[in-house]
């Protein structure tokens, strides 16, 4: 059984994350409920946080920046992301975003 914030879409899969901004290191702090909750080093200023989830999420899943998108919530805490054309199945994601 997947997580309620991670799900498999035609093209890829959504992923549904709350960010918490200038953080003193960048982590995932909670992999349960309806959202991933992540913590940013960055500042909530002029897409920082946004570029900084995108490049976390990249360099934990090992996929390019450009396989990951904001589609809603570019300027909320809470945030719908989409990633694509990883070759993964949903066990696989939701297992690399579980890793330390």
């Amino acid at each position: 059984m997947s997580a309620a914030w991670l799900s498999q879409t035609k093209n890829g899969f959504r992923l549904a994350v709350q960010v918490s901004p200038n953080a003193k290191k960048s982590e995932i702090i909670s992999d349960d409920g309806e959202a991933l909750r992540i913590r940013l080093q960055a500042q909530p200023v002029d897409g920082k946080a946004n570029e900084a989830l995108i490049a976390f999420l990249s360099k934990k899943l090992r996929v390019p920046k450009r396989q990951i998108a904001i589609t809603h919530g570019t300027s909320a805490k809470k945030k719908l992301l989409e990633i694509s054309d990883t070759g993964f199945s949903l066990e696989t994601l939701e297992s690399k975003i579980r890793e330390s």
